[in-house]
């Protein structure tokens, strides 16, 4: 407690001064030129001191061993990379704080840096979403060594994150199947950035929507949602419907109790049917509840499904549940069954009701699932998708392979960080529309 006041709490309120300063801007806008490594900076002064600073250089991104032990990488973030560097500019205010960590500096040095820019870069790109290997170059960017290097450490942040979430989802796609499957990791994401990167490539690797709304608006994935545990928790008594009860002129509180009765589930949970009923009316074309508050089967599937009658008595489909917890696979299997008895029942096809499934899932989870013989319809994948569980980082790296025409190697006691040195191109090979190799 003693460290944590004499240190910690001075750090905090440092902090909280400084983002009272009109100069810090929101979190969306981090990616700027000062977003790097200090050693950037001081090697760019370097270069320029020396006079080096306009000598022509190639630097390339690749990474060495695939991600997740697999044999392919999936590349992201080359549109995030195009924009900084259009956009890469030093503000007045940003050259002004880099003066202050380098006071021996020249004034004509910060001079220089207020008219650097990227006019004379060429930046190569693999685009986003292909099929990658290890030690391919995955970005090539040739120009002025000062900014070439300078803009190191935010080029590999920029597709580092991207390219391995990318890849997760796109490996918990295949193993998924038929089952599309949805982002659920907002909440459990890195932070705002994090949260935003991992929504964005996770549909670039093949997911088929998110519960991220803003990330929804920004681009343009589909949205999904259904309800959570506190919302049919904070259902007590019939007076919590109050008159949201009624659709098309029908008591939906009334008839379901009517069917409840008639097959004898008089076990079910009342309040939980109260929020259902409630929702329901809400949402009558897009019907949707998790069923695992209180009991999955006996009254969270049970009491859908009388809410689910009456709406499919009134012309509406019913959508589907949402499992979180339990053995997913034998919950799926029953409740379908139980859908499609219930409607034998009373003449409907239930047969469109989805299973959704969520609760920590990851690729060796659907692995188990799919040797289950699980009856899912979507997986909600939240936590182990967006921090990349099975692998925190990829370790990506952006060498310098040539300066001046000339190739440039690094040696290592380490065989697979030896370099291979000068500019290189990939070409893919393609057997009957099909790729078969590639050639570097």
């Amino acid at each position: 407690a003693a460290v944590f006041n004499r240190r910690q709490i001075r750090s905090l309120n440092n902090l909280i001064k400084s983002m009272e300063s009109e100069s810090v801007t929101r979190q969306e806008h981090y990616i700027n030129p000062l977003f790097t490594d200090f050693y950037q900076v001081t090697m760019t002064y370097a270069y320029w001191k020396a006079g080096r600073h306009n000598e022509r250089s190639s630097f390339e991104a690749f990474f060495r061993k695939c991600p997740f032990k697999g044999e392919f990488a999936i590349f992201a973030g080359l549109d995030e990379v195009i924009q900084f560097i259009r956009e890469f500019k030093f503000t007045r205010y940003q050259i002004d704080y880099l003066q202050t960590q380098l006071p021996h500096a020249e004034k004509e040095f910060f001079e220089w840096l207020g008219t650097l820019d990227t006019s004379e870069m060429i930046v190569k790109g693999i685009p986003d979403g292909t099929i990658v290997f290890g030690n391919q170059p995955l970005l090539s960017i040739e120009g002025p060594i000062a900014i070439v290097q300078l803009i190191e450490t935010p080029i590999l942040n920029l597709i580092n994150f991207a390219s391995l979430i990318c890849t997760n989802a796109a490996r918990m796609n295949i193993r998924s199947g038929d089952v599309k499957c949805i982002e659920f990791g907002l909440r459990r994401a890195q932070g705002p950035n994090g949260a935003m990167t991992a929504t964005k490539y996770s549909y670039v690797g093949g997911f088929d929507g998110t519960s991220n709304v803003y990330a929804g608006m920004l681009y343009g994935i589909p949205i999904a949602g259904t309800i959570a545990h506190s919302f049919i928790m904070s259902f007590e008594s019939e007076d919590d419907v109050k008159d949201h009860r009624t659709l098309n002129g029908v008591d939906v509180l009334l008839r379901a109790r009517e069917f409840r009765d008639e097959l004898m589930w008089t076990n079910t949970i009342d309040s939980e049917l109260f929020s259902f009923v409630s929702f329901g009316c809400s949402y009558p074309d897009n019907f949707l509840c998790l069923i695992d508050t209180f009991n999955t089967i006996e009254s969270g599937c049970k009491n859908f499904l009388l809410v689910a009658l009456v709406l499919a008595e009134l012309g509406y489909k019913p959508k589907g549940v949402r499992l979180d917890s339990g053995d997913l696979a034998q919950l799926s299997k029953d409740c379908k069954k139980l859908f499609t008895e219930t409607g034998a029942k009373y003449g409907f096809d239930l047969s469109q009701i989805t299973v959704t499934a969520s609760n920590d899932i990851n690729e060796a989870t659907i692995v188990q699932l799919n040797q289950a013989g699980h009856q899912i319809d979507v997986f909600g994948i939240g936590t182990n998708l967006v921090t990349c569980q099975a692998q925190p980082a990829l370790g990506m790296v952006y060498k310098l392979v040539q300066i001046e025409g000339k190739p440039r190697i690094k040696l290592s006691e380490d065989k697979e960080k030896v370099l291979i040195p000068g500019q290189k191109k990939v070409f893919r090979v393609f057997e009957n529309e099909v790729p078969s190799f590639d050639i570097m």
